[in-house]
């Protein structure tokens, strides 16, 4: 697995584990993490095929934490923060 994603201007996204408002936040860093939060779930929800891949690597409901596989699906889904 990657340790990192490099983006078009050659930035690298750290693929490691985040905590659920902390990666939130990267996304949205202008708004208070419960509300970058409740944003993010939305996208996750909205993002085709993604609720399901991420289930299909263990993520649980009350899960506080995304694993480096998952943080790697998602940022596959929306694109780095």
């Amino acid at each position: 697995m990657k340790n990192s994603i490099s983006s078009a201007d050659g930035s690298f996204f750290p693929i490691r584990r985040y905590g659920k408002g902390e990666l939130a936040s990267l996304y949205m860093p202008d708004i208070l993490c419960s509300s970058a939060l409740r944003q993010f779930n939305e996208w996750l929800a909205t993002a085709p095929g993604l609720t399901d891949r991420l289930r299909a690597t263990g993520l649980q409901p009350g899960a506080r934490q995304y694993t480096p596989q998952q943080v790697s699906l998602i940022v596959e889904a929306l694109g780095e923060p």
